[in-house]
């Protein structure tokens, strides 16, 4: 595989016309070797967005004042990061785990928290170990708001006695279903309901002078809890057991695997594909740097049969091959590159940050591939290539897609008219619809 085609499978579009002449396992490795160099700028903690959120609660403001400017800083900086990465393996895998644990801006008050969920509970777990990365994301306050686990009190703890009030699966039904263990596995309701109680006390303080996780014991329903045959003590301890159990279950494994292999190499994933890497992940107690790897050795997709971009792909790689991007985006501009990618995922139908269900947006092709969502591409490719000013349509198509640009399409651009034609036929080519 080239060292373009490396990039678009594994990151997010190749941006330039470097090459680092490594092997596929090499470049991979070298992309998750060493920290993180993202930097973000203007952002603080999620204690920073909780205080934002309790004083427009207390004060009664309307409009979202004080955590809209904290929101908008996150768009700006996040989305630099995407377009400007040297890194867009580890990138790419920052969005994959945030997609898998979603928190959506469609419930739960997250606008002023999701931006630092992204930065504290995934960012730092994606080469570590996923029972780390499941713990990490349980006690965030953002997962907490999303799924309303404050909501959750045991029926027989002190809380409950005195309001009357009972149990909210949502938290435990997710983890279970989606984060960790799969319906795969087997497990039943009475094992959803114990996990509920399990997680009951977990919340969010947010009357601290420094808000976030709290563990309240009154609202925590007493005694041992049996969960897939597993006992956990009553506590905060029986909850963080718990989830070193499943975050470390080979169902979990057997699960992440399959996401894993069906958002890097198949729609359909190959029983092989999804042994080998659950094979990693078996023998490295969870390890997700391996576990990453493992994935350059997978067979190749067929020619032209690479995974089809989804919008928030399709319109990121379009960007970086037009080199959109420099100066620091700042919060709140209309015109800046942050603005233009978010405007493009609302655009074609994947609004930032904004997942309609708990599971995350899709990963097959069948959900982005209509006729009229093929249509809004190839119109939004059009503005965008109005907007172009420098570059031969060649040489862009050249660096973002390599051998994988057919002569159909080399042709159609060389009889183009005009460089925004030029540019429309190469961004609604067959070949740059995937990665």
């Amino acid at each position: 595989m080239r060292s373009v085609s490396a990039i678009n499978r594994f990151g997010w579009g190749q941006r330039d016309g470097s090459s680092s002449g490594l092997s596929v396992q090499d470049w991979l490795a070298g992309q998750l070797t060493g920290p993180d160099r993202a930097v973000f700028a203007g952002v603080g903690s999620c204690a920073d967005g909780l205080v934002a959120l309790r004083e427009q609660r207390k004060a009664k403001m309307q409009g979202d004042p004080l955590v809209k400017p904290i929101f908008q800083a996150e768009v700006a900086t996040q989305m630099d990061t995407l377009l400007l990465t040297e890194q867009p393996f580890r990138e790419r895998l920052v969005w994959f785990w945030f997609n898998h644990f979603t928190v959506s801006l469609r419930q739960g008050s997250t606008r002023a928290v999701v931006g630092a969920y992204m930065r504290e509970a995934i960012r730092p777990h994606v080469t570590g170990r996923f029972s780390d990365m499941l713990l990490a994301v349980m006690r965030h306050p953002a997962m907490l708001m999303y799924l309303d686990n404050a909501s959750s009190i045991g029926p027989d703890s002190a809380a409950g006695r005195r309001s009357h009030r009972g149990l909210n699966e949502n938290l435990a039904r997710e983890c279970l279903e989606l984060h960790t263990v799969s319906p795969a596995s087997g497990y039943s309701q009475a094992d959803v309901t114990s996990f509920a109680a399990i997680l009951t006390g977990w919340g969010v303080d947010l009357k601290a002078d420094e808000p976030g996780f709290v563990f309240r014991e009154k609202a925590h329903e007493p005694g041992v809890k049996t969960l897939m045959g597993q006992a956990f003590p009553e506590g905060e301890e029986g909850g963080v057991q718990a989830l070193q159990f499943l975050g470390t279950h080979p169902a979990t494994y057997r699960h992440i695997a399959t996401q894993m292999v069906r958002h890097f190499v198949s729609d359909t994933p190959a029983p092989a594909s999804v042994r080998h890497v659950e094979g990693v992940l078996q023998a490295s107690g969870g390890d997700l740097r391996a576990a990453s790897l493992a994935l350059g050795a997978l067979p190749e997709p067929a020619w032209g049969g690479g995974k089809f971009r989804s919008p928030m792909d399709y319109v990121t790689a379009v960007l970086r091959a037009l080199s959109v991007g420099g100066a620091p985006s700042q919060p709140g501009d209309p015109h800046s590159p942050a603005h233009q990618l978010v405007s493009g995922f609302a655009s074609l139908g994947q609004p930032l940050w904004t997942a309609p269900l708990p599971n995350g947006w899709s990963d097959d092709a069948a959900d982005w591939s209509a006729p009229a969502d093929m249509l809004a591409r190839t119109d939004w490719a059009w503005r965008m290539a109005a907007h172009v000013r420098t570059g031969d349509p060649m040489d862009i198509a050249d660096i973002a897609l390599g051998p994988a640009l057919r002569p159909q399409t080399r042709t159609a651009m060389h009889h183009a008219g005009a460089r925004q034609d030029a540019l429309a036929l190469l961004f609604s080519s067959p070949e740059f619809q995937r990665r």
